[in-house]
């Protein structure tokens, strides 16, 4: 332990050189602003990016990569707070009440609120990364196909029974999502599934797609049902709605521990940010005493998402530095980097490039602190749009959404699909039916579908592997215990009443 600190004291005399500090700031910069653009994401712009830093160091190069990454992070949160559009998959969730924050004239604190959680979640998970690497990379080996379907069991049960919404709209929300991400080619039979013989939809619906569409699309089409006018008041922010925020957000100490938490399990397993950020704002409303004005513009549905989002987003690197197996879509595209500079991820590496990786860990420190002073500096920025006119802004959101959706694939139908998908964004919220459990079946759809059926393949049809050892088990009975959460507590009350008066 005391080697590693020694190591890490060593990273920060590295990441600390000027020319890496100033590839930090540039890097956060490029994050928000592709964070900010619908359909872009940080893996693909980390992807693009990536040819800049091959005449760099290996570590100044993984450095801008990974701030880049930060800023995707960061930047996500702007456009889900100030017009219910997530920029990426993981802000889906902020948008629940950090649009009604800013609706309601408190985007500076809904914005303060989001970047500080994402500050303090990615930093607890640097502090893991540092602390338990072997430790996680030897449980991580221990995540097969029967253990991943568990967490995505898990995700899905908790949406279903610790959501306050009515089960039933949910369940209904939820198989709708899990029809779309059947559609296109079976990746095990090689089958096509309700293509309908289009060309178009052998690959299925792309997520971001649906998600710019069904919140973006449909959002302006509510606002221009109930008029034509931004619905808001003009954000003001100074160093005051800063200070404000930060007081206020000790108060939800316990959210955030329990978001951390969350974030870091689901980053460290191949599950992501996304999962995890749906899974802490449902539990959060849940548990929290304020869980029936979440929706509403409840700062607690800020900080919970946002946490374990950058939680789970920062974890995700561990497997990929101690085990070579990347942990989400950009930490791919990092490991392909690091192939390229002839860098071999796993436990070796810790051995023969000690100064690379103490270099990245410090810089993921330093990166984190310069992220926040970057994002809310630059927030009077994003918060003055809402002084905007919808009607002029209206247009510019849809162009954006428009070219979000075309630069996925470079393809007109997907813009066709985009303006479908919002359609039917606006009858579901027009007839009250939760979007979150439709987003969160389209991204995880295929994911638990492929795990499910690996796991019936290797043990030959049995249902019985997911009971099969202690870890998976534990899982499905977290699960199974989410699922029927509300009948366990009407149990318990009812139990309670009996034996009251006994």
């Amino acid at each position: 332990m005391l080697d590693n600190f020694i190591n890490l004291w060593h990273g920060f005399y590295i990441a600390g050189d000027p020319f890496n500090i100033l590839l930090m700031v540039v890097g956060i910069l490029l994050g928000v602003i592709i964070g900010v653009l619908p359909g872009l994401g940080g893996a693909n712009g980390v992807a693009i990016l990536l040819p800049l830093t091959f005449s760099m160091s290996p570590t100044s190069a993984i450095i801008l990569l990974s701030c880049i990454y930060w800023g995707a992070l960061f930047g996500g949160a702007i456009t889900s707070v100030l017009f219910n559009i997530p920029g990426e998959p993981w802000s889906v969730a902020t948008t629940f009440d950090g649009h009604p924050m800013a609706r309601n004239g408190k985007a500076g604190e809904a914005l303060t609120a989001a970047f500080t959680s994402s500050f303090v979640g990615a930093f607890v998970a640097i502090i893991m990364i540092t602390l338990v690497a072997p430790l996680v990379a030897a449980f991580a080996l221990q995540f097969g196909p029967a253990e991943k379907f568990a967490v995505y069991f898990l995700a899905f049960c908790s949406f279903i029974g610790m959501s306050k919404e009515p089960p039933a709209k949910t369940v209904v929300s939820m198989m709708i999502g899990f029809a779309l991400a059947a559609v296109g080619l079976d990746m095990v039979t090689g089958q096509l599934r309700l293509t309908f013989g289009s060309e178009e939809l052998l690959n299925g619906f792309d997520f971001l797609i649906a998600v710019i569409g069904l919140f973006g699309i449909g959002e302006i089409l509510l606002t221009m049902e109930e008029g034509l006018e931004f619905r808001g008041k003009a954000a003001k922010i100074d160093l005051k709605v800063v200070l404000r925020t930060w007081a206020e957000l000790p108060k939800y100490w316990a959210t955030s521990i329990r978001s951390c938490i969350i974030g870091c399990w689901m980053g460290i397993t191949p599950a992501g940010a996304t999962p995890a950020s749906f899974m802490a704002y449902g539990i959060a409303k849940r548990v929290s005493k304020n869980g029936k004005n979440f929706g509403n513009g409840e700062i607690e549905g800020v900080v919970a998402p946002e946490t374990a989002a950058h939680a789970a987003g920062t974890s995700a690197l561990l497997p990929m530095l101690a085990l070579g197996v990347p942990g989400s879509p950009t930490a791919a595209v990092l490991l392909g980097g690091l192939l390229i500079w002839g860098l071999q991820p796993g436990p070796m590496l810790f051995v023969e490039q000690k100064e690379f990786v103490w270099g990245l860990i410090a810089s993921m420190y330093l990166g984190n602190i310069v992220g926040l002073i970057v994002v809310l500096t630059t927030v009077p920025l994003f918060a003055a749009i809402l002084r905007v006119p919808f009607s002029i802004i209206a247009p510019v959101i849809l162009v954006i959404c428009a070219i979000g959706a075309y630069t996925v694939n470079n393809n007109v139908f997907d813009v066709v699909m985009m303006l479908v998908f919002g359609v039917v964004g606006y009858i579901l919220k027009k007839t009250n039916y939760p979007l979150a459990p439709l987003v969160l079946a389209i991204v995880l759809g295929d994911s638990a579908e492929e795990a499910f059926r690996q796991s019936l393949l290797s043990s030959g049809g049995s249902i019985g592997i997911f009971w099969s050892n202690p870890l998976v088990s534990t899982i499905m009975a977290l699960g199974l215990i989410a699922l029927f959460w509300p009948m366990l507590q009407h149990a318990l009350s009812k139990f309670r009443g009996v034996a009251q008066p006994a």
